[in-house]
């Protein structure tokens, strides 16, 4: 069956659906684990933390079959794009590693032990995004789940962005995130400007609440790459590395809802395994534009969230070890014929 360019689909929910991610146990990180990885955060040198990720990231490659499974289908469809190298990409035990690396990383960045001279930006669109937080005017930023989306969320919430002012930031996330995120950021950073939103109970107070933000030169941010928990029938179906792959409708549709300037942001470690990481943090503002009639909504947000896995995959290809979705990505609900 040839894979489709895009499709849509509002049907109702299957009683024969595969897993969601959000059902993998290894998604979820209790709130005691946050807690002992906070604990050892404040005890040990982020350099040790960092040593000891290795141990921990072999740990979970040995005993951890789903985790390898996952990985090495991932990778399998990267390696097919990349057959000339000398080295395509097919370790899945590099690419957990790479994974462990980034969770003390993520701490680390939220305690305000990771600082702006460790990230470099490049000649594209930071500039753009870069002056209009300057002229106090907000933006929309899409992430993913490819290298460390918290790192540019951290900066902010230490005022560490290069910019002049403190930018607030508001996150969207899913309600099983959330109420981890939320502790850890409390205990790490009791003075973080970091907010969360429920995606679960958005409503119309969540839209007005979040373009009043918007409106006072906030960021506010969710990632593009994972469907929705509550309504996972309601997605596009792109060509992702080879495969059609489902893409969420939530995030793009926020995108036109709020009306704001969008920005695809990826921050991305220059070497997958290392002790003392530097990231390069890449910027792209997205060329569609939601002030035209509002019958071709639709037809926008469907640019939009294709320009986005577009992107993701460009980068997929580029740092292939550091994208960490440890789950059948492209799992469908039901049956695609395509158009």
């Amino acid at each position: 069956m040839k894979a489709p360019v895009f499709s849509v689909n509002y049907s109702g929910e299957s009683a024969s659906l595969p897993r969601h991610w959000s059902e993998h146990k290894e998604q979820a990180v209790g709130y005691w684990q946050v807690r002992l990885l906070l604990l050892l955060f404040r005890l040990l040198p982020v350099y040790f933390l960092r040593f000891l990720a290795f141990p921990v990231g072999f740990f979970y490659y040995i005993f951890s079959k789903k985790g390898r499974d996952e990985s090495r289908r991932y990778l399998k469809k990267v390696a097919a794009f990349k057959r000339g190298d000398k080295k395509p990409p097919r370790s899945p035990l590099r690419h957990i590693l790479a994974f462990s690396i980034t969770l003390v990383e993520k701490v680390e960045s939220w305690g305000g032990k990771f600082f702006l001279d460790r990230v470099h930006f490049h000649d594209d669109d930071i500039r753009d995004l870069k002056n209009r937080l300057e002229s106090g005017e907000g933006a929309f930023l899409i992430c993913s789940h490819l290298g460390n989306a918290e790192l540019l969320r951290a900066l902010a919430g230490f005022n560490r962005t290069g910019v002049s002012r403190e930018i607030p930031v508001t996150s969207v996330m899913e309600g099983s995130v959330t109420a981890h995120f939320n502790r850890m950021l409390r205990e790490l950073n009791p003075q973080s400007e970091i907010r969360t939103v429920d995606a679960r109970n958005f409503g119309p107070d969540t839209a007005v609440l979040l373009q009043d933000r918007l409106a006072a030169g906030e960021l506010v941010v969710i990632a593009g790459d994972r469907t929705s928990i509550n309504t996972r029938n309601k997605h596009f179906l792109f060509p992702f590395l080879g495969e059609a792959a489902p893409f969420a409708y939530g995030p793009f549709f926020l995108a036109a809802l709020l009306n704001a300037p969008v920005y695809f942001v990826f921050a991305l470690r220059r070497k997958d395994l290392s002790l003392k990481s530097e990231y390069d943090m890449l910027v792209r503002k997205s060329t569609v534009s939601f002030d035209g009639p509002r019958k071709e909504r639709e037809d926008r947000i469907r640019e939009l969230a294709r320009n986005f896995a577009a992107t993701l995959e460009e980068y997929c290809k580029k740092y292939p070890y550091q994208w960490y979705n440890f789950y059948d990505f492209w799992a469908k609900p039901e049956d695609h014929t395509g158009v």
